[in-house]
């Protein structure tokens, strides 16, 4: 199988599995569209060709959101790719709140291409927020995301530079309380 066709057939398989889902955005965007987009910003961030890496961006949800068990990843895909998806894949049977707070501690312990993957998710969310964020969220819980994203990407031991420069640029600038000389 050529690379194009490996692409393609795991792009359908995405689709196929995520083919009921949508983005939380007013848009509600088809979700394949994010697991585009994290692909893409994983394959254009990496100097060295990492199909695998790129194969995995486009499956990083589907155990997690899509059913799919990490025996099919490997059976499919090959365990690369089924140890970078569980790498990135958060336990759906913890209390979100649980989920989000073990993001933050776990980041430091990712791989650098496991990090890369969860940089890229981050920054497609952070655009989705920014272009089409879903309309029961009010600013507070808009900012909650952005520092909850913000602690997340801090952690990871070593950030794609590329992605953390295209990350940094999507946060609003920290405001630093004025000093007693400023006031």
């Amino acid at each position: 199988m050529s690379s194009i066709q490996r692409f393609l057939s795991v792009a359908l398989f995405a689709a196929e599995k995520h083919a009921a889902q949508r983005r939380k955005g007013a848009a509600a965007e088809p979700y394949v569209n994010h697991l585009i987009e994290v692909a893409g910003l994983v394959a254009a961030a990496t100097a060295e060709p990492d199909t695998n890496l790129v194969v995995a961006a486009l499956l990083h949800d589907t155990i997690e959101d899509a059913g799919v068990t990490e025996e099919e990843l490997r059976e499919r895909f090959g365990a690369d790719v089924a140890h970078l998806v569980m790498e990135v894949t958060d336990d759906k049977s913890l209390p979100k709140a649980e989920r989000k707070r073990l993001q933050i501690v776990n980041a430091p312990k990712k791989s650098v291409r496991a990090g890369t993957i969860k940089m890229a998710d981050k920054i497609s969310n952070l655009r989705a927020i920014r272009n089409s964020p879903p309309v029961d969220w009010t600013e507070q819980r808009k900012a909650e995301y952005l520092d909850w994203a913000r602690q997340v990407v801090e952690g990871l031991a070593a950030p794609n530079p590329v992605l953390k420069a295209e990350f940094d640029s999507l946060m609003p600038s920290r405001t630093q309380p004025a000093t007693d000389q400023e006031r």
